[in-house]
């Protein structure tokens, strides 16, 4: 994986939720889904950063969908993975997968 390729902790738990949300993959959801499986509390600010960074990335795309009433007529900002991002989360889990190899039950069964 080139330096560039490399994910933070945050880059990677935000492209997993955007993954996992598929198409209902927008700021509520996906913010939802990351404080209900990890307990980690993120503004909005810190995810929208994170999610406009990827994107500059070339990981992800975004697109804003329609107007709705239950939103006071204000639109959502829908994003999807993109190939080079898939392939860069593939990389980050195989590279953390190398690092836990061998360690032992100790380690792996938590304590």
């Amino acid at each position: 994986m080139a330096k560039g390729e490399r994910l933070g902790e945050l880059e990677h738990i935000v492209l997993l939720a955007v993954l996992r949300l598929g198409a209902d993959a927008y700021g509520v959801p996906i913010r939802a889904d990351i404080e209900q499986r990890t307990g980690r509390s993120l503004t909005v600010g810190a995810l929208y950063r994170t999610l406009d960074r990827l994107e500059d990335k070339g990981y992800l795309e975004s697109w804003v969908g329609e107007p709705t009433p239950q939103r006071g007529g204000r639109s959502k900002r829908y994003f999807k993975l993109r190939p080079p991002g898939i392939k860069t989360l593939r990389a980050s889990r195989d590279a953390l997968a190398a690092m836990w190899d061998g360690l032992g039950p100790l380690v792996t069964r938590g304590s």
